[in-house]
């Protein structure tokens, strides 16, 4: 089996665009609240992220970065306001088109969310589950096109030389580039990450989110990131929003936007001892 998919690995390695729907790779929250009991989370949230963009969410624990993403594809639906995601109206949808959605929609996580007994490639191929039909009991149980897919993928993390290793054999910012690979299997059109380098050292974080530019770039995917190092949201993100206590303070894009704008985010947390030496 491994042999197999090896040698037709190597004549599919080159990664081709995704392709998918691109009438609509937009999203738009217009007076977006979302409650949970008494606590607001988002706080009339008015916002676009930019398509094919690198769209970067700066601010600190708390400040609602998590629950905006999770509202993007209706893991949180608002409790008002109106949220459109690829053309979608999420703040309507039923079951039906949320799933569709999703099946659209990547996500990457800061704890990668891989299942470490499983080979560097089974865990890729299950980014194909929502498109197969029954359980998969084993990488065997795979079609041969989602394992190939999935080897065209990890070729394109620098990973393919990995694919038959335990996934938790790997470092942190291996684990991640997996995750990635997983998440583009999907074909996605947008893709959602949550602090994807927080767990990270700081070389692999730049590595990340190097990757993250070029696939943006090349595919001309959407990307919408949650992060917390003011540095790399600055290096590597088109637009920076920043929440504070569920609002947004701060809606630019990158050009022209400098580091004393951005760390205000911070500043007008109650914070005024942190500094940019403190990112």
């Amino acid at each position: 089996m491994a042999n197999a998919i090896t040698i037709r690995r190597s004549k599919t390695a080159t990664a081709q665009p995704i392709t998918h729907d691109r009438v609509d790779q937009g999203v738009q929250l217009r007076g977006v609240t979302r409650t949970f009991g008494s606590v607001t989370a988002l706080n009339d949230v008015t916002v676009d992220f930019v398509p094919g963009k690198i769209n970067v969410l700066l601010g600190l624990s708390g400040s609602g970065k998590s629950t905006l993403l999770r509202s993007i594809n209706g893991l949180q639906p608002p409790s008002r306001g109106q949220v459109h995601t690829l053309g979608v109206p999420v703040h309507t949808a039923g079951a039906k088109d949320l799933r569709r959605l999703r099946s659209r929609v990547g996500m990457i996580f800061q704890h990668f969310h891989l299942v470490g007994s499983m080979s560097v490639l089974e865990n890729v191929c299950t980014g194909r589950l929502g498109t197969l039909r029954g359980p998969r009991l084993g990488l065997f149980t795979y079609p041969r096109s989602t394992k190939e897919a999935a080897m065209t993928h990890l070729a394109r993390v620098g990973l393919a030389d990995k694919a038959f290793q335990r996934a938790d054999t790997l470092s942190g910012g291996q684990q991640q580039r997996v995750a990635i690979a997983r998440a583009l299997i999907q074909e996605p059109a947008l893709l959602l990450a949550d602090e994807p380098v927080a767990s990270l050292d700081p070389v692999s974080s730049i590595s990340v989110m190097e990757l993250l530019r070029d696939i943006s770039r090349e595919l001309g995917l959407t990307v919408v990131c949650s992060l917390h190092q003011v540095d790399i949201a600055m290096d590597f993100g088109d637009r920076i929003t920043g929440l504070d206590s569920g609002r947004v303070v701060l809606d630019r894009p990158m050009s022209g936007l400098d580091r004393d704008e951005v760390f205000q985010i911070y500043r007008s947390t109650g914070y005024p001892a942190l500094t940019s030496s403190g990112a």
